[in-house]
């Protein structure tokens, strides 16, 4: 298990019990800033979709959904959630929201066919899944700077109140979060992964929002996998640049590398739709219920993204692992190698 970072000079800074309570106290005050700062109303979110709808995230398009049947209901099969991203703007559209105003909720996903469970990466993924209405005037580059920008302000200010509560929790995030595309990172570092790209240039900069995930770089290969149906990552945004979505990245010390805490964008248009199911060679999602509603504009545009809340209570409690902010499945190997190394996983 190479990828599993483990320091034996590594020792939490809070006890399980007060863990737990610092969880809630930092879910409690985020939710309710970030809430307030993007006019966002919460709302309830299932668990599970119909399969067959088209509302389920599908990620890269490539990962097993684990699915069951539902006995009562002819033996239908649903699936359960990688994400709520279309299941959101399909809310705001049923529930009459207006420009300006937005959702947010508690996602709780399985993603039983995450590739490498480490430090970061779990079977099990919680995230505030938010979603707001914006206008056609907005769906621009700098509007996503915008909010952007506002959602770090919240994670400077959780920042803050952890530290007023436990003063050993020192503040590390700097006043600003930098603006960098994927195409850049690329023309800067093009012998190395995007991974290692994300590690150097948050090395260098400290937090960074890099833009344009999901589409086509000069040599052809993508910066990280987004499906077609949700954020928009061909709209041209200026020479050689392409993307209205982005990543959030901070640096972690504890780790030594990037750290993404957001997933977020400006979600796709008719028009970039019908583009980008035919880009990654889709089309036929065209006929799932979920897309004829956008394709015929009865969905509101809109801007949204996940948070994650599993890796903001771990970035701000400085755990060393995912697994000491939530329980989880582990292979026997890792839950061994970190009980030796003092790393206590719930």
């Amino acid at each position: 298990m190479p990828d599993l970072v483990l320091d034996e000079d590594y020792r939490p800074l809070l006890g399980l019990r007060e863990t737990e309570r610092a969880i809630k106290f930092v879910k409690d005050f985020f939710q309710e800033h970030l809430a307030s700062a993007l006019n966002l109303q919460r709302v309830s979110a299932p668990l599970f979709l119909r399969k067959g709808s088209g509302v389920n995230d599908d990620l890269n398009g490539v990962e097993a959904k684990a699915t069951f049947r539902i006995k009562d209901d002819g033996y239908a099969e649903a699936e359960c959630l990688f994400s709520l991203a279309k299941w959101k703007r399909m809310v705001l559209a049923d529930y009459g929201f207006r420009p300006g105003e937005g959702l947010y909720t508690d996602m709780n996903a399985i993603r039983p066919d995450e590739e490498c469970l480490d430090n970061l990466h779990s079977v099990y993924v919680d995230q505030w899944d938010w979603e707001r209405v914006i206008t056609e005037r907005e769906r621009n580059v700098d509007f996503l700077k915008d909010i952007v920008r506002t959602i770090y302000a919240v994670l400077r200010d959780t920042e803050a109140a952890v530290q007023a509560r436990y003063p050993q929790m020192v503040p590390i995030l700097p006043k600003e979060i930098t603006f960098v595309h994927a195409e850049e990172l690329w023309e800067r570092w093009p012998d190395i992964e995007p991974r290692q790209r994300e590690n150097r240039i948050t090395e260098e900069r400290g937090p960074v929002f890099v833009i344009g995930i999901g589409g086509p770089l000069a040599d052809g290969t993508i910066h990280d996998g987004r499906a077609p149906d949700y954020d928009d990552w061909i709209t041209p945004t200026g020479p050689g640049r392409k993307g209205l979505n982005g990543d959030i990245l901070l640096r972690y010390p504890l780790l030594g590398r990037a750290f993404e805490i957001s997933s977020m964008g400006i979600r796709v248009s008719p028009e970039t739709l019908a583009q980008q199911l035919e880009i990654r060679g889709v089309a036929q999602r065209r006929e799932f219920p979920w897309h004829k509603r956008l394709l015929a504009g009865e969905l509101p545009l809109s801007i949204g993204g996940g948070i994650g809340q599993s890796r903001l209570c771990m970035f701000f409690l400085r755990k060393l692992h995912v697994g000491e902010v939530h329980a989880s499945v582990w292979p026997a190997s890792m839950m061994e190698r970190c009980q030796a190394a003092g790393v206590p996983l719930l």
